[in-house]
C-alpha cells in the first residue's frame, strides 16, 4: 500500500468534496466556459487517432474532449465518485479507479503503450510526496517509443518546480518544451504555473 493522497485525506474529511468537485464542473461547462484548453494542447503534440492516457482524470473532462478528437483514451482516477462522473458524462473512454502510484494497466488487460500522457488539474501537487517519483516512474512505463507525457500545474501548492525537475530526471523523463499555460506562453523564472512536455531519455 501506498501513502494516501492528498486528495482522498480531503474526501476523508469532506465526504461532499467529490460532488462537489464534480458540480462544479458541470456549472461551468452549462455557462459555457472553455474547458477544452489542455486537450487542444495535447491534441495539437500527438498524432490522429493517438492512445492517450488521461492520469488523474477526474470527471473526464481532457480524456472527453480528446476522445471527441478522435483518440483512443483511457482514464485513471483515485476518486470512484468522479470515475462515476466521467463515465456519465463522457462515455466512450475505458475510465478505470486507481492509484497513480500503483499504476499497472497491462495487469488490467491494457497492454498497448501510450503514444502520451496528460496529467493535468493539478493532479501532481495532491499526491501523496511519497509518491510523486513513483507516479512519474509509472508514465514513463507506460509511454510509447517517441510518447510524451504532459504535465501541467501551479506554483504554491507544496510542489516546486525545481524538485518536479529533479524528479523527473531521476525517472529518466526530460523536457521536449516548458510553458507557464496550457495555450503557449514560454515559461520563465517567474512564472507561476508550469506546462512541461517531457520524453523518456
Amino acid at each position: 500500500m501506498v501513502e494516501q493522497s492528498i486528495w482522498m485525506q480531503k474526501v476523508t474529511a469532506d465526504p461532499g468534496h467529490s460532488s462537489w468537485y464534480v458540480e462544479r464542473f458541470r456549472s461551468m461547462a452549462r455557462a459555457g466556459d472553455d474547458l477544452a484548453g489542455e486537450a487542444r494542447l495535447v491534441d495539437t503534440a500527438v498524432p490522429r487517432g493517438a492512445r492517450i492516457l488521461d492520469a488523474g482524470c477526474g470527471p473526464g473532462r481532457v480524456g472527453g474532449q480528446l476522445a471527441g478528437a478522435g483518440h483512443d483514451v483511457v482514464g485513471v482516477d483515485v476518486d470512484p465518485v468522479l470515475i462515476e462522473a466521467a463515465e456519465q458524462d463522457h462515455p466512450g473512454p475505458r475510465w478505470l479507479v486507481g492509484d497513480l502510484a500503483e499504476l499497472d494497466l497491462p495487469a488490467r488487460g491494457i497492454t498497448a503503450p501510450f503514444d502520451a500522457i496528460v496529467c493535468a488539474g493539478n493532479v501532481m501537487t495532491f499526491l501523496a510526496p511519497s509518491t510523486r517519483s513513483a507516479v512519474l516512474e509509472r508514465f514513463r512505463a507506460h509511454l510509447a517509443p517517441g510518447g510524451r507525457v504532459v504535465i501541467g500545474f501551479g506554483a504554491g501548492r507544496g510542489y516546486e518546480f525545481a524538485d518536479f525537475f529533479a524528479d523527473a530526471a531521476a525517472v529518466g523523463l526530460e523536457p521536449d518544451l516548458l510553458l507557464s499555460t496550457w495555450d503557449l506562453r514560454p515559461f520563465t523564472d517567474d512564472s507561476t504555473f508550469l506546462v512541461a512536455l517531457l520524453h523518456e531519455r
